[in-house]
């Protein structure tokens, strides 16, 4: 059976894909190089499932996404005391490259601009830029789950064309903020953005910020998670650049973007989301990435500022041998409906009676609903007998567009 989760990426995809505005970056002879076309996302659980659609095998430098899990490097190995001595948590209100520094103290505004991602690149443990590159390398390699490689043709024209980030760090030199050599740390940083990536590993490193900074397969905590918080929440503030507060106000996910056209989005307690279309806006932001995650939030219910009741595991217990009984319970919405259909794909012998079991089942949001019924749907094609056992009609008042 294939996902209803999957088909719906698919339909999003196909929905925003007329969306034509924007430009390819420029300044980067490798990053414009990029198919204006290509498009992809993906979405990966707490529970460690994982959803794609798209373009989704498709490499690109990491490019600023790299600075969320560089700033939690630096916060580990200074603390956050010392790290905002370097740089500020404030959003700039200025775009990615901007000189955008504290007039009294000659901090960066926050960590996610250029000027603070080159201050915290000097702060991470390391006898060399590459070290240091390879310990921010090594990280997002164990939070996707595989190992990942520097693009060096990315990374030397990101060196080619590094004349404003390398006056930057000087600047910040002359004020006392950086802490290693202008040049070495330019060219870290330089390793560092030039990292290769697909859609599913940005989702998977951003599922394992989503569980706290503990991976969902493994079980091995890879983020401290009080270094996990403060990433994310700096993230939500100050992730989008200039654009930041309509995306907060919009979408509502904590989030990133690169200017290889990629969003990675952190949901906690949820899902990691990211997507991936070259062409940006005035903001420094994929256009079609902004319309998934606008369109995702909104379907789906993901907003950090949606409110509904926490309720506990959605899975009560599956028994059965003949029939195989779901009991589920709770308050369900995305995160529990998609831990149901993780359930049911696991493997059902063909024409086996499968019995959905609402009875403890406190209350329902119209995703998990969409979601239940869609399953059911794909179960019954594949030759399954399936029935709901629904008590309270919490099923009955699914809401169609």
């Amino acid at each position: 059976m294939q996902s209803p989760i999957t088909r719906y990426l698919e339909s999003v995809l196909d929905d925003c894909r007329h969306l034509d505005g924007g430009a390819i970056a420029e300044g980067n002879a490798e990053l414009e190089r990029a198919d204006p076309e290509t498009f992809a996302v993906a979405l990966a659980t707490v529970g460690g499932s994982v959803y794609a659609a798209g373009d989704c095998d498709t490499e690109f430098s990491i490019q600023s996404i790299s600075k969320a899990l560089a700033y939690a490097l630096a916060v580990e190995d200074n603390g956050l005391e010392r790290m905002l001595e370097a740089t500020d948590v404030e959003p700039s209100g200025d775009s990615f490259n901007e000189i955008s520094l504290e007039r009294a103290t000659g901090r960066p505004r926050n960590p996610l601009i250029n000027a603070g991602a080159l201050a915290v690149h000097s702060m991470i443990r390391g006898s060399s830029a590459q070290e240091r590159a390879e310990r921010i390398r090594d990280l997002h390699s164990r939070c996707a789950g595989r190992q990942l490689s520097t693009n060096t043709s990315v990374y030397e024209a990101e060196i080619e064309s590094d004349d404003r980030n390398t006056a930057i760090a000087y600047l910040l030199k002359s004020v006392g903020i950086l802490a290693a050599d202008p040049a070495e740390v330019v060219d870290g940083y330089a390793r560092q953005c030039s990292v290769d990536v697909n859609c599913v590993d940005l989702a998977t490193i951003a599922s394992v910020m989503a569980n706290g900074g503990v991976d969902p397969i493994t079980g091995e905590r890879l983020i401290d998670g009080a270094v996990n918080r403060h990433v994310l929440s700096v993230m939500s503030t100050c992730g989008m650049y200039d654009g930041s507060g309509s995306w907060v106000a919009a979408v509502g996910i904590p989030a990133k973007s690169g200017v290889a056209g990629a969003i990675v989005g952190v949901l906690p307690g949820q899902v990691g989301l990211a997507v991936l279309s070259p062409k940006l806006n005035e903001h420094g932001n994929s256009v079609r990435g902004v319309a998934v995650f606008e369109r995702l939030s909104r379907d789906l219910e993901l907003h950090m500022m949606h409110v509904a009741p926490s309720g506990t595991s959605a899975i009560r217990e599956v028994t059965g041998e003949d029939a195989t009984i779901v009991h589920l319970q709770g308050d369900l919405r995305f995160a529990g409906a998609e831990s149901v259909l993780a359930t049911l794909a696991e493997g059902i012998d063909a024409h086996h009676r499968i019995t959905l079991d609402l009875n403890h089942v406190r209350a329902m949001d119209d995703v998990a609903r969409r979601l239940l019924e869609d399953a059911a749907a794909g179960l019954r094609e594949d030759g399954h007998d399936v029935d709901i056992d629904d008590p309270h009609g919490l099923m009955a008042v699914l809401e169609l567009d």
